[in-house]
């Protein structure tokens, strides 16, 4: 690991250790107050008014304030290790294992807004990724590692905890070869240069898709050839950050933007996910109750990224100025689809039929089947998705929408099929 990633490492388990005492401190401080104020009340013999409480208070603090003073101690000392002259190591020849960036890309889904905030070594910054490393947006570059470029796009894009390295999952089960992909496959069958999204998932939503629309707009700009077609494939959260991208890049009136033609949600919680309803739930209601409270400080901790999954906000109106843990509080803003793209959507359930109880109540596990498909429980809030333009697949999870041949077969025939935009009526 790099230096930096290391000091990281080391920053977010001091704050980890440090914001457990500080929970254990809040919850021993509640359980023990109402015993004293009793004590109070009712004053054992012998023993002066509050001289309990003053007793226990003195030995629980200075326990407390002598660990939090060997955390800083010990951080220090860690500091200072890492600030010494170390003999230079070999370059790495190689991408990082696979198992370390997954790993970075979970904190970055769960604590990464922090980390960003933190300017934390172990925080990811959004970049296009080529055999494991970012890929520099300049035409020497591009022209190196896509010799064979053409004009046509299909961008990658991951979704909550993730990092470009899950579009490999189940590769071997699927296809019986390791490290094939939807983007590979694409590219050898249809002619699609695949590029693939790394970003800090933990970010909001907004803040993702503003990024990107920057990001698309330079590399358009340096890629070797004109770029005439663009499809965006986003899985989960990806397609959120997707369509936000979309919408800024067209305020913007970012030229990329007019290129999109195709955009394929896999499992993206238009409508919030069922989990994240259920945090916001657990968090509120142990908030209510004193005892309780320091829990629910820990479960409301959790990334902006992962409470805009709640409803499914796009854009920075849905949460400015707003109670991010106020119970159930909706206030995802409308927005429309792109109108120069076909817009396409994903759906799996755990059982073969989607209106079966338990499909029903578990989706796909994290994501439930109307969510998908964008169809709200009132008809005139239903997402534009054409009827032809969607897909149902039965006893399949949320991962498994990565990579499956069924999910294959059905772009390539979308992406085959002439054009028509989201908003087109279906045929009769």
């Amino acid at each position: 690991m790099r230096i930096d990633e290391i000091r990281g490492m080391k920053n977010l388990f001091v704050a980890a250790v440090r914001g457990g005492t500080a929970t254990i401190e809040k919850m021993h401080a509640s359980i023990a107050r109402r015993p004293f104020e009793i004590l109070e009340r009712v004053p054992v013999a012998g023993l002066p008014a509050g001289a309990a409480r003053l007793l226990h208070d003195g030995i629980s603090g200075g326990i407390y304030s002598g660990l939090r003073g060997l955390l800083q101690l010990a951080g220090s000392a860690a500091d200072l290790a890492l600030s010494l002259p170390v003999e230079e190591a070999p370059a790495a020849t190689g991408p990082p294992p696979a198992a370390v960036d997954l790993a970075i890309g979970a904190l970055n889904g769960f604590v990464g807004d922090r980390l960003e905030e933190e300017q934390n070594g172990l925080r990811i910054r959004m970049a296009f990724q080529h055999e494991g490393r970012p890929l520099a947006l300049e035409p020497s570059v591009l022209r190196v590692a896509f010799p064979e470029a053409g004009p046509r796009l299909a961008v990658f894009i991951h979704g909550l905890a993730g990092t470009e390295q899950v579009w490999r999952f189940y590769a071997e089960d699927s296809y019986g070869e390791a490290g094939t992909t939807y983007g590979s496959l694409l590219e050898r069958e249809l002619g699609y240069s695949p590029l693939y999204l790394r970003y800090n998932s933990g970010l909001h939503v907004s803040h993702n898709g503003g990024l990107l629309a920057e990001t698309m707009e330079g590399l358009v700009r340096a890629w070797p050839t004109e770029v005439e077609e663009i499809v965006l494939v986003g899985h989960s959260m990806g397609g959120l950050v997707a369509r936000s991208a979309c919408h800024q890049g067209k305020q913007g009136r970012k030229g990329w933007v007019d290129r999109v033609r195709h955009i394929f949600c896999l499992g993206t919680p238009h409508l919030g996910a069922p989990l994240e309803k259920l945090g916001n739930v657990a968090g509120w209601l142990l908030h209510t109750f004193e005892v309780t409270r320091p829990i629910a400080n820990v479960i409301n901790a959790r990334s902006h990224g992962i409470k805009d999954l709640r409803f499914g906000y796009l854009v920075e109106e849905d949460w400015q100025g707003r109670d991010a843990d106020a119970l159930l509080e909706d206030n995802r803003h409308d927005i429309p689809f792109l109108d120069s793209a076909a817009h396409y959507f994903v759906a799996a359930t755990l059982t073969t039929n989607p209106r079966h109880p338990l499909g029903v109540l578990l989706g796909d596990t994290l994501v439930r089947f109307p969510s998908a498909a964008g169809r709200a429980a009132h008809p005139a809030q239903h997402f534009p998705f054409t009827a032809e333009n969607g897909l149902h697949l039965g006893g399949m999870t949320h991962l498994r929408l990565l990579n499956h041949p069924a999910v294959l077969d059905q772009m390539r025939f979308w992406l085959l099929r002439k054009p028509r935009t989201a908003c087109a009526a279906p045929e009769s």
